[in-house]
């Protein structure tokens, strides 16, 4: 029984890891999920699929944003401060005093086109 419990901790992460999925990915199947009902117009052709596409973005000082295209969806602050804000849907901005760096999590919707 202890050793049961001494190897408890070394086979649970293999366990969680086989069953936890990135939510990059999860957010791709709920975009796809949501446009399988799209009606194209003779305007505008049928969308094949879509994807999230995100990046990361790093500035020093206590603003950061994203490319053109992008919009903020998680901003990270240096000197452990864990006070920020989005502006304008594109920028992070770090509220703490001195901050040496932000970054910032910027994501779009690519659609693919028939």
């Amino acid at each position: 029984m202890a050793l049961l419990l001494m190897l408890l901790p070394l086979l649970l992460p293999m366990v969680v890891s086989q069953s936890e999925c990135p939510l990059d990915s999860v957010v791709n199947l709920k975009i796809q999920a949501a446009l399988a009902g799209y009606c194209p117009t003779p305007q505008e052709p049928a969308v094949n699929s879509a994807e999230l596409v995100c990046t990361d973005v790093n500035a020093r000082g206590s603003l950061v944003s994203c490319p053109s295209g992008f919009k903020a969806t998680a901003c990270a602050c240096g000197m452990g401060c864990g006070s920020w804000d989005i502006r304008g849907d594109t920028s992070c901005h770090c509220q703490c005093q001195g901050i040496d760096w932000t970054s910032a999590r910027c994501c779009r919707i690519q659609l693919h086109r028939a």
